[in-house]
Order: C-alpha cells, then sequence, then structure tokens
C-alpha cells in the first residue's frame, strides 16, 4: 500500500505539472505540437492514475474494507428518504458501471474498464448498506442493461446510444455520468440523510465521482472537446476539473485525519 501511495503521489505531481504547462501554452504564443505533446502527456499520465487506484486485482480488497467500514458502524433508523435513496444510489452506480463496459468494449479505452471497476466499489458499498439494514435489493439479479427504476433505465438507453456513435461521444457519455452522479449525490448528501454509515459511503461515492469527472476532463482535453454541464453548477465543474486528483482510498481508512497518511496526500 505505501509503495502503490509513493507511486500515485509521483504520478500526481507529474499531472500537475503538466497541466499548469498546458494552461501556460494557451497563454503563451507556443507551437500546438508542444501544446499537443502536453495533453498527450497528461492523458497518459491521469490514464496511470486511475489504473493504479482501480485496478481489477485490488477491488476485492476494497470490497472487504466497504464491509468492514459500513458493518463498525452505528445501526440507526432509517428514514424514507435513506432508503428511497439507497434503492436509487444502488442500481443508478450499476447504470455507470454497464455503460462503461459497454464502451470498453466498444473502444478499448483504458478510462472506461479503469472506472468501470471503481463502479463496482461504488454500487457494492450500496449493497453492503442494504445488506446491514436488511433491505430488499433492486438490484440482486441484476442483468447489465436492464433496471427496475425507469429513469434509470431511460438514461442508461440514451446514453449507451449516444456513446455509440463515436469515441467523442462516448468521452462525453463519461462526463455526462459523471455529472448526473455528482448532482445525485451532493442532493443525497445535503438533503434527507443523516445516518452515519450511509453519508459515509456517499461522502466516498462523491471523491470517486470528482475523480472520474477528471479523467474524462483530460481526454476531452486531449481531443479539444469542450463540455457544458448539464446538473452541476459551472462553478462546480471548473473547480472538480481545475483541481488535483484525490488519492487515497477512503474505504479501506474509513476516515481521514490528521493521523492517516491519506490525509497528508489529499490535502497535498
Amino acid at each position: 500500500m505505501k509503495n502503490q501511495m509513493k507511486k500515485l503521489a509521483v504520478l500526481i505531481v507529474g499531472l500537475v505539472t503538466v497541466f499548469s504547462f498546458i494552461q501556460c501554452t494557451k497563454a503563451e504564443d507556443t507551437t500546438p505540437t508542444t501544446t499537443e505533446t502536453a495533453k498527450s502527456t497528461a492523458l497518459v499520465l491521469i490514464d496511470q492514475i486511475s489504473e493504479s487506484e482501480n485496478a481489477a486485482e485490488s477491488v476485492d480488497d476494497i470490497i472487504a474494507c466497504v464491509y468492514t467500514c459500513v458493518n463498525g458502524m452505528p445501526v440507526e433508523e432509517l428514514s424514507e428518504a435513506e432508503v428511497n435513496t439507497l434503492n436509487f444510489m444502488r442500481e443508478e452506480e450499476f447504470m455507470a458501471h454497464d455503460i462503461y463496459v459497454n464502451l470498453f468494449a466498444a473502444y478499448n479505452l483504458p478510462v472506461f474498464n479503469n472506472i468501470s471497476n471503481s463502479e463496482t466499489i461504488h454500487t457494492t458499498a450500496i449493497k453492503a448498506l442494504m445488506e446491514k439494514y436488511g433491505l430488499a435489493d433492486p438490484a440482486a439479479d441484476h442483468q447489465t442493461g436492464v433496471f427496475v427504476n425507469q429513469d434509470i433505465q431511460g438514461l442508461y438507453d440514451a446514453l449507451l446510444q449516444q456513446g455509440l456513435l463515436s469515441i467523442n461521444d462516448a468521452v462525453v457519455v463519461g462526463a455526462t455520468i459523471e455529472d448526473y452522479d455528482i448532482a445525485d449525490l451532493l442532493s443525497h448528501i445535503t438533503e434527507g440523510t443523516d445516518n452515519e454509515d450511509i453519508l459515509f459511503v456517499l461522502q466516498q461515492l462523491y471523491r470517486g465521482s470528482r475523480n472520474h469527472m477528471r479523467a474524462f476532463y483530460a481526454h476531452m482535453t486531449y481531443r479539444d472537446i469542450t463540455y457544458v454541464p448539464q446538473y452541476i453548477s459551472l462553478e462546480l465543474y471548473n473547480q472538480i476539473v481545475g483541481s488535483a486528483w484525490e488519492v487515497g482510498n477512503g474505504f479501506c481508512s474509513c476516515s481521514a485525519t490528521e493521523n492517516n497518511p491519506l490525509f497528508i496526500l489529499q490535502t497535498q
């Protein structure tokens, strides 16, 4: 874990340096070739960071951390709003996962594979909460692309169709999914949720979605695509894509404190 954290820290320092250089090249009269090289380097770095954090071999270990954290927190009375949140988020995270799996199959772009692994962790975290509270799981027999919630089904169908049009459309669909997910998570975090374990999980999903947005932003920048957020404010979008990758998996620390090495990396 320590070696992985050091590797991630080095990659992020490199990424920040490259993105700073890209901003300078936009302001100065430098050659297009130099700018394109910088964008390409940034893309490679952010894909490496994403792969390192979401490697398939790490998923089982992180899921074990999920259950340890969730089950180690108090059992509190569930409100109707919290039950509805868990039901919706369970399928919403599957929606993202299923679209990314399909887009990876279509374009073999690593970002979709990396983030689909992350979405597996996200939907399992919601499942852990549902099991803890004895709730019926709407995705217990999940089949790829099939959802109980018809709003999610409609969104899945529309976004997958758009993503299969071209690789540029696929990258924009990735940003759109994270845009939607961030807005939804924020609404659940700020309204109708007060259980410690649910808030903890939602905050981890929110951190993950911010990183996912940063990854898709790097791909859009590389392809000269300008994305206008549809669900979150432009101010929040710019704040997210203009800030550094947030290192560390909170599920394996349960909290980021000043005594936790993850806290140091997350705040640098």
